[in-house]
Order: C-alpha cells, then structure tokens, then sequence
C-alpha cells in the first residue's frame, strides 16, 4: 500500500491523485491529511523539504514534488500511462504540465501573498504572478486543440491548474477571452480522475 502526505487544497496533491484515478490505482494508495507549514515528523521522515504532495511508493521510496510523484505513478499497475514513451507527444505533455505548473506556482504563491498584510511590495509580487498566469491562459488557449484526445499527464496537469484558478481566484474569470479553453475544461472536468478531487477547504 503506498502512502500519500497531502492537503485538500493543494492542485499539486490533486494532479498526483487525479493520475492515480485515471490509471485506477487509488485503492492502493493510502492519503494522509498533512499540514506542511507544521513540519510534522511523519511529513519530514518523507520529504525533508516539509513540502506535499509527498509518497511513499510501493518500492517503499520516498517519492516527492507532484512531477517525480506522477511519473512514478505512471509505473504502478497495467494501465496505458499517462505520459507517452518518448517522441513529441512526450515532450508535448512535460511542456503542458510545465505550463500548469506553472499556473499553480504562481496562483499558490499569490494566494499567500493574499494572507499577509497589504503592502506596495506585496501588491507588485501578487500582479507579477497575475500577469504569469493570464499569459499562460493566453497561450493554453492558443495551443488547446493539443489538448484534445485521452488524458495525459499533461492534460491532468492543465485540468487541474485551471481548477484550482476557480478554486482560489474565481474572480479573475480566466474564461473570458478563452472560449475554447473553456469548453475544452467544462468537458475534461467531468472526467471521474477530476470530478472526484475537486479541492476542498
């Protein structure tokens, strides 16, 4: 049984568990309710880095950052992976799971930001995260018709940042301007691996 330190409200939590559904392997993993900013000791004999999603993995390795999680996910049971072997559907799906990630990154921190007292510094580092990810959603919806077809790694990925935008920052209706983009999530959401790790808290 391989066990996952998570939070409710982490998209990269989400990605790993929307993997495992996806190649129908939940019901091997065991998830455990982890506050990182507490550094518990269960957490830290994981992942030193007191950071989730974090795995310990049926080969009994430790396996941390949602990407190595995810891929090593992509070994467990029979099931077609999620990332293609090699070649341009390969690069194709590291290159959108980079650009959600990179949408969570930035969304994760300025939901941080968000926390802290208002400042002029704190309000640059929040609009420079804003303007990252309105230029991602710009180029998804430039490049969505390579996101069509059974799901990937990188397509979880993309589902997922775009998810946890409603979930965090509803406000900023990332929708408007992006029609294809949207349709395409209101289609992919429905996906079982996605319907059911909605975030919660």
């Amino acid at each position: 049984m391989m066990k996952l330190s998570h939070s409710p409200a982490s998209p990269y939590a989400r990605k790993v568990m929307a993997c495992a559904i996806a190649r129908g392997i939940e019901a091997r993993i065991e998830t455990v309710a982890t506050n990182p900013h507490t550094s518990p000791a269960g957490l830290l004999a994981v992942n030193p880095l007191s950071k989730v999603p974090a795995l310990v993995g049926e080969d009994g390795v430790s396996y941390f950052d949602s990407p190595v999680i995810c891929e090593y996910l992509d070994t467990v049971g029979d099931a077609p992976p999620l990332l293609p072997p090699a070649g341009a559907a390969r690069l194709r799906a590291l290159r959108q799971q980079a650009f959600a990630d990179v949408i969570m990154d930035a969304a994760v921190g300025r939901r941080g930001e968000s926390l802290r007292p208002k400042e002029d510094a704190r309000d640059a580092v929040m609009a420079r995260q804003a303007a990252a990810v309105a230029r991602s959603v710009d180029l998804l919806e430039a490049e969505v018709d390579h996101l069509s077809g059974p799901l990937t790694l990188g397509t979880i990925a993309v589902a997922v940042a775009l998810g946890y935008l409603d979930f965090r920052v509803a406000a900023d209706a990332w929708r408007t301007g992006h029609p294809r983009l949207a349709t395409w999530y209101e289609s992919v959401a429905k996906h079982r691996a996605l319907a059911e790790t909605m975030p919660v808290g």
